[in-house]
C-alpha cells in the first residue's frame, strides 16, 4: 500500500455516472493519489469492497462520491477506507495515509507503524 485516506464519509452516489470516485483533490495531494490511479474502496459501514479508479473532485469541498455500479454498493453517509497499491522492488516505502474526519477534512496523517502516528509521514 502506498496511500490511503481513512474514516472518509460517502457524500455522494451516482449510479448514471460512466464510473469511478470522486475524491476532493486536496485530499488526494495529501497522499499522493492521482486522477486515474486503480483504488481499492472498503465500506465500513456495508462490508462492500470493490476496485475503480480516481476522479478528482472540487478542492477542500469534501467530495467523496461513488459513481456508476459501484454506487448499488456503497451509498451516500458510508465511511469508506480507500487504499492505492504498487508494485517496487525496493524495501519499505512509506505509506501516505491520512485520516479525514466525518465532513472529510484532512485530520492528520496516520503512521502505519501500530500506535505511532507522526504530522509528516
Amino acid at each position: 500500500m502506498h496511500a490511503k485516506i481513512h474514516k472518509a464519509t460517502i457524500t455522494r452516489a451516482d449510479l448514471n455516472y460512466v464510473g469511478s470516485i470522486t475524491i476532493d483533490s486536496a485530499l488526494l495531494d495529501k497522499c499522493d493519489l492521482r486522477p486515474h490511479e486503480r483504488v481499492l474502496v472498503v465500506s465500513n459501514t456495508s462490508g462492500a469492497r470493490l476496485e475503480t479508479y480516481i476522479i478528482a473532485g472540487e478542492a477542500h469541498s469534501g467530495a467523496i462520491e461513488m459513481n456508476g455500479a459501484a454506487a448499488h454498493l456503497i451509498k451516500p453517509g458510508d465511511e469508506v477506507i480507500i487504499m492505492a497499491f504498487m508494485l517496487t522492488d525496493e524495501d519499505a516505502i512509506p505509506a501516505k495515509a491520512i485520516l479525514v474526519d466525518e465532513k472529510n477534512r484532512f485530520v492528520r496523517y496516520l503512521n502505519e507503524q501500530p500506535g505511532k502516528t507522526t504530522d509528516d509521514c
